[in-house]
């Protein structure tokens, strides 16, 4: 059980107070079922929703957006409610739409326009949901000791160092560390995550125990389902699609439109091998493809580093490194310039590192930290 012990000496009486904890909820099973463990474990809980999706948005409304993080939210409110109304807790709606798009959509935007890959979900943790959501809860008047959310990851204390440990999450399947790397010790201090040792699954069946609707809720899939050219709105921008050895072979109509890796509609054809996207130079407002083997690279360098601890392991260190969520952890070795940048160097060529995309650095289960990829390069 979670209590903070108050004592009134002038009665000369031990009083026992729940602990409260702000709970993002989402509409979805994950922020529900958190809730509900929380209740088990004897916390007081409130619920939050994050209020992101602008109508002023010039983005088409369909089926595309269902279960997308960006996206028209009155479904969820209803589910919402209807999950605070069963769970017997507060709730509160937290207008977060102008911090939103000033930090993670004009951020999105900015990125593309300059033939990078970003990824909306790791500033959105660090920038909204674990800095404005909680900060701008505690402005209307709540009043929370801990603020907790359905993320499946482990915070834990070190004793020897002093400092708070993010770890991967038990289930490995489901581990969402690598969107969390950027939280920094303040933050690990005020945060719970009760998923972090449960599978998907179990989690379902806490939330079906506890009579939710949402426990069969299907996941959603990304932070926006439909096409990213309706969010970038970009005016055309025709420049040339070019081989390896700077071959004109077509044209395109922006650099946003391609990502590393990308194969299909690169409308190319007479290569005796697929050709995939292996850079965008977006000064020359250029394309370049190349073989599949033309994707892999064993060294990259990544800006805008942050460390859990607030400081690096040291200054030149052996990790794993994750160069996007889904990427299997690769061996490399790590040097700390004096700019605050690192570089790295992977013992095996890694397919696709793309600049834009987060570069996580893990020792074991334990997040290190992460940087913002500027380019992978073959050395």
């Amino acid at each position: 059980m979670a209590f903070n012990l108050k004592y009134n000496f002038s009665i000369g009486e031990v009083m026992m107070e729940k602990e409260t904890v702000l709970v993002g909820l989402s509409g979805g099973v994950d922020s529900a079922a958190t809730a509900v463990l929380l209740q088990q474990q004897g916390y007081r809980v409130i619920g939050a929703t994050m209020q992101v999706w602008d109508p002023s948005l010039p983005v088409p409304v369909g089926e595309h957006q269902k279960n997308a993080c960006l996206s028209p939210e009155k479904e969820d409110l209803t589910e919402v409610r209807q999950i605070a109304k069963q769970l017997g807790i507060e709730y509160a709606i937290i207008d977060c739409r102008e911090a939103y798009r000033k930090a993670v959509l004009d951020n999105f935007r900015s990125e593309y326009a300059q033939g990078r890959t970003p990824n909306p979900c790791v500033w959105c943790n660090c920038l909204i949901k674990f800095g404005v959501l909680p900060a701008a809860a505690r402005a209307q008047g709540i009043s929370f000791d801990k603020f907790a959310t359905g993320h499946y990851a482990r915070v834990c204390y070190d004793n020897q160092t002093g400092k708070y440990l993010l770890k991967k999450a038990v289930d490995s399947s489901r581990d969402q560390s690598y969107f969390l790397h950027r939280l920094g010790q303040k933050q690990l201090a005020q945060v719970l995550f009760p998923l972090g040792e449960k599978t998907k699954p179990e989690i379902r069946e806490v939330a079906r125990a506890a009579g939710l609707a949402v426990a069969d809720k299907e996941d959603s899939q990304d932070f926006y389902c439909g096409d990213y050219n309706d969010l970038l709105n970009f005016p055309n921008q025709p420049g040339d699609i070019i081989t390896t050895d700077g071959k004109k072979v077509a044209r395109h109509q922006g650099i946003w439109g391609y990502t590393i890796g990308k194969r299909k509609g690169l409308g190319i054809s007479g290569f005796a091998v697929p050709m995939y996207v292996v850079e965008i130079d977006a000064p020359k407002n250029q394309v370049i493809i190349g073989p599949k083997e033309a994707l892999y690279k064993n060294e990259l360098t990544a800006q805008r580093v942050c460390w859990v601890s607030g400081q690096p392991p040291a200054h030149e260190f052996d990790c794993e490194i994750k160069i996007r969520n889904l990427h299997q952890p690769a061996r490399a070795h790590v040097i700390l310039r004096e700019d605050g940048n690192i570089a790295a160097r992977f013992n095996e060529p890694q397919l696709s590192i793309t600049a834009g995309q987060s570069a996580v650095m893990y020792d074991g289960e334990t997040v290190l930290g992460g940087g913002i990829i500027v380019s992978g390069t073959t050395a």
